[in-house]
């Protein structure tokens, strides 16, 4: 079971995301991901949409690998080292994400990530129906 709350009363528009989403079933936590290939290596040095959309395709494996897909996506936190990427980090999480359902997201300002070439990280939280 899963309720998406886009924008309940009271609140203000939304752009890409829910207010809330209500769900039962096993949560998948997926660690912060990268812009780094499956060999290590750094994607789109200095291109942040090619780094979002490393970072998405990256998402996608570690969902996968628990059974879960971007459709079961509940929350992501986006990690931005520069907020004038917004606009492409929205463009790419658009592609993956139905807009119908969208997760609840948070977006962060951060001075820097792990390795000062990233421009992004996201972390997400899935629920897969079924028993907790």
């Amino acid at each position: 079971m899963r309720r998406h709350h886009v924008r309940p009363d009271g609140l203000p528009p939304t752009n890409g995301y829910s207010h809330a989403v209500e769900f039962s079933g096993r949560l998948v936590v997926v660690s912060g991901q990268v812009p780094l290939d499956a060999d290590g290596q750094l994607v789109g040095a200095d291109d942040p949409l090619a780094q979002v959309r490393q970072v998405f395709e990256n998402l996608r494996t570690a969902l996968a690998a628990s059974g879960a897909a971007f459709e079961d996506v509940v929350k992501i936190t986006v990690f931005l080292t520069d907020l004038a990427d917004l606009d492409v980090f929205r463009r790419v999480r658009n592609e993956f994400i139905a807009a119908d359902a969208p997760p609840a997201s948070s977006a962060v300002k951060v001075a820097g990530l792990v390795n000062p070439a990233f421009r992004v990280e996201v972390e997400a939280l899935a629920v897969i129906p079924g028993p907790s």
